[in-house]
């Protein structure tokens, strides 16, 4: 017991002085969560080496806000086990799988992971609906997005927590270094970018909360609305709205991760109709409540034109 109430102590200090350091450490803002993890595990070995004691990775600033996080899930027996173990290595408040219309094992496999919370639904919802339900499930200050088929390393997504604990209401995965150029886009991105640049945020590119991983604070989610959360376009386009603060934190490699599916290979696939579906009915609502030309009212046709040739 005393070696490890000694480990946890060690643990705490390490944190408690990483985060002096990492807060005081002039990184640009723009740069701050992607260079994180790195400059963690830097800070992590020093740490270690000077102290002589152990600091287990991956180690974070102390967190003021109980995070949780909710992982879709439907036949991922062979791979939640491998996201799990990556959350397990995270301080998380909960970690709840939203287990939906499996057909093979993996109830099972989530269930022997312990403590975790599994709400098994014998219908398949969908990722984004079983996301929503987990979301209103959930209890944590800042809630983490994952599906069970994607593991993605406890250190990037350390930069989410950080992200979401110091005010960022929505943390996107940031993929734009992973696509090419716009001209071998396809129609999928280009809505992306086409609804988050008629919103007026250029700066987010084709990030969308569509892709995951994703961190919300609560105080997001209750302003956008849990039932929202299950047309991504439509809670990105309300956070917008809401005036929320919304950053592209780190990049996670989930294009080449992503399962190939009969419903999402090739081109106007069913995934692919699905989302750009999305994007036109977030599209629609938010031309009901802002007019037709959304917050272009004041804006000639030619200029009109101009922005959008611009993509």
């Amino acid at each position: 017991m005393a070696g490890k109430r000694n480990r946890t102590v060690s643990s705490s200090a390490a944190s408690a002085a990483f985060g002096l350091w990492l807060y005081s450490s002039g990184i640009p803002r723009h740069q701050f969560y992607h260079v994180m993890p790195s400059a963690a595990e830097a800070f992590r070995r020093g740490y270690a080496r000077s102290s002589r004691e152990p600091v287990p990775a991956p180690l974070l600033p102390p967190l003021n806000g109980r995070v949780s996080v909710i992982v879709s899930a439907c036949n991922e027996a062979s791979s939640i086990p491998m996201v799990l173990r990556e959350l397990k290595r995270l301080p998380f408040h909960e970690i709840i799988v939203v287990e939906n219309g499996s057909q093979d094992h993996t109830y099972a496999a989530a269930r022997s992971f312990e403590g975790v919370i599994v709400a098994h639904i014998p219908d398949r919802l969908g990722h984004d609906v079983a996301r929503a339900m987990g979301a209103k499930m959930s209890t944590g200050d800042i809630i983490l997005f994952m599906d069970g088929d994607m593991p993605v390393s406890a250190e990037k997504l350390s930069s989410y927590l950080v992200a979401a604990d110091r005010g960022v209401d929505v943390a996107l995965n940031d993929i734009m270094p992973l696509l090419p150029a716009f001209e071998r886009q396809d129609e999928v991105t280009r809505c992306k970018t086409f609804l988050n640049r008629m919103m007026g945020r250029d700066d987010l590119e084709a990030n969308s909360l569509t892709a995951v991983p994703h961190a919300m604070t609560r105080h997001a989610m209750e302003r956008i609305g849990y039932g929202n959360l299950a047309v991504p376009p439509m809670a990105q386009s309300l956070a917008i709205r809401q005036g929320l603060r919304i950053e592209a934190v780190q990049t996670v490699d989930v294009l080449s991760m992503n399962r190939r599916r009969k419903t999402n290979r090739g081109k106007d696939n069913p995934v692919a109709r699905l989302i750009i579906g999305d994007h036109v009915e977030a599209l629609g609502e938010t031309m009901k409540d802002l007019g037709a030309r959304l917050q272009w009212g004041q804006v000639s046709r030619t200029e009109l034109a101009l922005r959008r040739n611009s993509l």
